[in-house]
């Protein structure tokens, strides 16, 4: 077996990785991570002329976001197992194959029912991509390479957030809301095309089962770090998918300002991927732990001190620098808490946070028309004090590093 690893290039104990894999391999699967979650959040920028050209309300057409989601929360747990036997190289590029086909039918979609059929096979794919993505980079590169590696990894995530979503954006606003969907399929062609060339073969490491997955629910130091996770996510986006009006209303920044700032807070989301990455390695619970902390004074400041451009800029870049490093340490602190099913509990990990991103803007749109913008930042920092609580005091792992 251990030669087999070395030639493949999937050990973790310091092989020499010949061959396809190594640092490549992961610069691939993190241009897949961007593709899928780029994907995922197009409709983000497009959607009235989405609604204007589908004939329906922004609300409905914001559903196509919503739908993505709640699909991805429920292939990652559901499919992992049932594809538990398939090359894990098949299997990413399988999905790319499906991201692209869903893409490309929104490109082409006559009517609403057309888009969420599309919709439904970006779900898909983006669910199983970032569960198997989630878990590879120890696969990948030597043992002192692996925490590095996550961190290379999700900042697909980070970087789609920041230039992804305004990319796209910016291509409707040129060419049309159909050509952000037909860049995108062929961006998604060009991820799978690197994943196949650079990749090495993955077979699969153990059968995941569906059971195996739920049962995973019952380890202590996975349940906090699922726990620590949603209760972040959900604070994060019911004040995060808020933060345009708070900064219209309290910090009277213009709407030119406005792109600026979120690219500050864009920016910082990045570095703090790769802050966190270094740390959680090591502590996942004092990284997170200082995550939340500092996640939960900002945003539950923002509307008190954040009553000038500068100010409401700098604590943008604070709070853009905490939520970076979320996906990076929970992930860490769940492949030490699981290190035998790195998979499984990945799944697990992309079903609650997809979960948490739609609960967290359904609460915060509640929340906002019932009491206002501002008790919407106080919500998402008694959201953050929560998982503080919960990190401090359930179980966890020993170290971050993935055995």
């Amino acid at each position: 077996m251990a030669r087999t690893e070395e030639i493949a290039g999937t050990g973790t104990g310091g092989g020499r990785f010949a061959g396809r894999g190594g640092w490549p391999a992961v610069a691939a699967v993190s241009g897949a991570t961007f593709t899928v979650v780029t994907s995922e959040m197009l409709p983000v920028g497009l959607l009235t002329p989405l609604g204007n050209a589908l004939r329906v309300s922004e609300g409905t057409a914001g559903l196509t976001l919503t739908l993505t989601g709640l699909v991805g929360a429920v292939s990652a747990p559901l499919l992992t197992p049932l594809l538990g036997r398939l090359d894990r190289r098949v299997l990413l590029c399988s999905m790319m194959a499906l991201l692209a086909l869903g893409n490309l039918l929104a490109a082409w979609a006559p009517g609403f029912g057309v888009m969420v059929v599309a919709r439904v096979l970006v779900g898909v794919g983006m669910g199983v991509v970032w569960a198997v993505a989630a878990g590879i980079a120890v696969r990948l590169v030597p043992g002192d390479g692996v925490g590095p590696a996550t961190s290379l990894v999700f900042s697909g995530i980070a970087v789609a957030s920041v230039l992804g979503v305004p990319a796209g954006t910016y291509i409707g606003e040129l060419a049309g809301w159909e050509a952000a969907f037909a860049v995108v399929a062929a961006l998604s062609l060009v991820a799978l095309i690197a994943l196949a060339a650079l990749l090495p073969p993955l077979p699969a490491e153990q059968v995941v089962r569906f059971g195996g997955v739920l049962k995973l629910g019952g380890n202590a130091r996975v349940a906090t770090g699922l726990g620590v996770v949603a209760l972040l996510v959900t604070g994060h986006f019911a004040a995060y998918t808020y933060v345009r009006p708070v900064l219209e209303e309290i910090s009277r920044v213009s709407p030119t300002m406005i792109g600026t700032l979120l690219l500050v807070y864009g920016v910082a989301g990045v570095l703090g991927n790769f802050v966190a990455g270094a740390g959680a390695g090591r502590f996942p619970r004092g990284t997170l732990l200082v995550i939340a902390f500092v996640l939960a004074s900002t945003v539950g400041l923002l509307p008190l001190l954040g009553g000038s451009v500068p100010a409401a800029g700098v604590l943008l870049a604070v709070w853009g620098v905490s939520y970076g490093g979320v996906s990076v340490s929970v992930q860490a602190w769940l492949l030490a808490a699981a290190p035998q099913a790195r998979e499984a509990v990945s799944s697990l990990f992309v079903g609650v946070f997809n979960g948490a991103i739609a609960l967290g803007a359904l609460v915060g749109g509640v929340t906002a028309d019932g009491a206002g913008v501002e008790e919407v930042m106080w919500l998402g920092g008694g959201l953050a004090l929560a998982a503080l609580s919960v990190g401090a005091l359930g179980r966890a792992p020993e170290g971050g590093r993935p055995g």
